[in-house]
């Protein structure tokens, strides 16, 4: 699962595995370790009790939370991303998007995009 963070918006990118980890097990989870033996955890949860996708951050780790069925729909069908605002204690709001990762148009050294989606400006399902 790749994290994008900018400012204040979150973006998820599941590659068609995490995808399916997220519907069989209601959960995909990412790590990132830095020196020292710290850790930065990022999760994305399928949540019955959600109404609309969240984040919380608490030790070290971002939670973003879907509505199940949300997610539900989301997997089973070819709707690409699902967004939410939350509003924010401060009054600002953060914006959350979770998206199916898509295979690159042009090829870039080092990636292995075998298990993205097709990139739907592609003449095939490779780049």
């Amino acid at each position: 699962m790749k994290l994008r963070i900018l400012d204040n918006s979150i973006r998820l990118r599941l590659t068609r595995t995490e995808v399916e980890t997220l519907a069989a097990e209601g959960l995909v989870r990412g790590r990132t370790h830095f020196a020292g033996r710290n850790s930065f955890a990022y999760v994305l949860e399928s949540s019955p009790a959600t109404v609309q996708p969240e984040a919380h951050f608490s030790n070290n780790v971002l939670t973003v939370r879907a509505p199940k069925l949300d997610i539900h729909n989301w997997v089973n069908s070819d709707k690409v991303s699902i967004r939410s605002e939350q509003l924010l204690d401060d009054g600002e709001n953060l914006r959350i998007l979770i998206e199916k990762d898509f295979a690159c148009l042009a090829p870039r050294e080092g990636e292995d995009d075998s298990d993205m989606y097709p990139h739907p400006n592609a003449e095939s399902d490779s780049c």
